[in-house]
């Protein structure tokens, strides 16, 4: 059994800065991928940054150059740092990883979800 446990949430000014962090622990041989993504309400959830292992990130257009996704392998733990919030950020964040829990078998996980609002 694997679980994605993510942290870091809240309520911060337009402008202001949050960290999110996801902690992937349980039967894991290797961690593929990992990424963030983010559903507003009403609308599809859609990717904001992934990070694949041995390559470079990717970012969604509307979150390039001012949010850094970052992976510490030996925490299998994944961040990502928001900055220039704006309130269309608003939205549940959720982490994802492509996990091996063995040699021959894969599947995606999901964390619960975290809410970041960005309000005045």
């Amino acid at each position: 059994q694997v679980r994605l446990v993510e942290s870091g949430g809240g309520l911060v000014q337009p402008g202001g800065s949050l960290r999110l962090s996801c902690a992937a622990s349980g039967s894991i041989f290797t961690i593929y991928s990992m990424a963030w993504y983010r559903q507003a309400p009403g609308k599809q959830r859609e990717l904001v940054a992934n990070i694949i292992s041995g390559g470079s990130p990717n970012y969604a257009d509307s979150v390039k150059g001012r949010f850094t996704i970052s992976r510490d392998n030996a925490k299998n733990t994944v961040y990502l740092q928001m900055n220039s919030l704006k309130p269309e950020d608003t939205a549940v964040y959720y982490c994802s990883s492509h996990i091996r829990t063995t040699p021959w078998a894969s599947t995606d996980y999901w964390g619960q979800g975290t809410q970041v609002t960005v309000s005045s």
